[in-house]
């Protein structure tokens, strides 16, 4: 029985971790993570697994900084980019966090091996 209690406590975090993947077909974009739910498209849909890991990155960023300062951290620094000039997409390719999530998407093995803080290493200098 304490087995059964212990895997009966972990199974909500495992599923924490990975995010509850909700289809909205309204949805301005094919992806979005707002912790703790994956938000996708449906006429996107079957989202392949990279765009799926693109937003698990995101859910582990958030994580790491207890959610909202994410979103503070995240928007300041769009608006950093923006005022030195970017339009909109490129702003929103400079962010860190999504810097991180695009250059490693495409591998699925990424967040077992990541190490924490590593969008850090994306700020650009």
């Amino acid at each position: 029985s304490t087995a059964l209690l212990f895997f009966a406590s972990i199974i909500p975090i495992l599923i924490f971790m990975k995010g509850f993947i909700i289809l909205l077909n309204k949805l301005p974009v094919s992806g979005m993570c707002i912790f703790p739910f994956l938000l996708f498209k449906k006429v996107d849909w079957p989202v392949g697994e990279i765009l799926i890991n693109h937003e698990r990155i995101h859910l582990k960023q958030q994580l790491e900084l207890l959610i909202l300062p994410f979103y503070i951290w995240y928007i300041v620094e769009y608006f950093v980019w923006r005022i030195k000039g970017l339009k909109h997409v490129q702003a929103y390719l400079e962010i860190s966090f999504e810097k991180e999530a695009y250059a490693n998407q495409g591998n699925l093995e990424y967040l077992k091996k990541r190490k924490s803080w590593n969008f850090l290493n994306y700020l650009r200098k």
